[in-house]
């Protein structure tokens, strides 16, 4: 039998230096995504990346050896042992792998609780898992659903009314230090989605 199993690492249990390593993927995921085909025991793979957090999504029918496999890929990418990443890692199982998605889509397990951009981000990496063809009947479901739950709770709940994101809260601590923000220079470091609306918030 599959079993579903969801391994990774986010803003509450890894520093920004060892999320850094992962983020350097953020846009195009297909090299992780082949990587995780190509090891035995996993039969379907999806891979999030993004600023805050990484997740590995899959099923398997040997669950250790699933586990153990995508550690080890994981641990490839962070240029370290397993051991040294293990700490930093998470791990949900079946029923357990469900639930945490679920938060994660609908934006209860953010940085910024409520913010909109990551069901987009999770949407991008399901596209690129069906383009690489990592995704199957199990993955397309449980995905899909991830995005029924996530657009359902928005609608019928209040989580979003506040049109949160990590940029503006930034932009609205710096008010609050400042008090006045202009004829003051910002430095915006990267060039990602996240800066992008930073810029977007400090011009308006």
């Amino acid at each position: 039998m599959e079993r579903i199993v969801l391994i990774g690492l986010n803003h509450k249990t890894a520093p920004v230096e060892i999320r850094e390593k992962f983020a350097v993927v953020c846009v195009d995921t297909s090299g992780p995504l082949a990587d995780l085909a190509q090891l035995q025991p996993i039969k379907e793979a999806f891979y999030l990346s993004t600023c805050n957090r990484m997740e590995v999504l899959f099923t398997t029918d040997t669950l250790d050896e699933g586990i153990s496999a995508v550690v080890g890929l994981l641990a490839d990418i962070y240029g370290k042992t397993g051991a040294a990443l293990k700490p930093y890692l998470y791990t949900h199982i079946d029923q357990d792998a469900v639930k945490h998605l679920f938060r994660v889509a609908c934006s209860l397990d953010s940085m910024v609780v409520g913010e909109a951009q990551i069901l987009g981000q999770i949407k991008d990496a399901y596209r690129q898992a069906t383009e690489v063809k990592t995704s199957g009947v199990i993955l397309n479901r449980l995905l899909h659903k991830s995005f029924s739950v996530a657009k359902r709770v928005r609608s019928e709940t209040r989580i979003g009314s506040s049109a949160v994101s990590i940029s503006y809260a930034a932009v609205e601590l710096a008010k609050k230090i400042f008090q006045e923000l202009g004829g003051r220079i910002a430095l915006l470091i990267g060039a990602g989605e996240m800066a992008e609306l930073a810029a977007e918030h400090l011009l308006s």
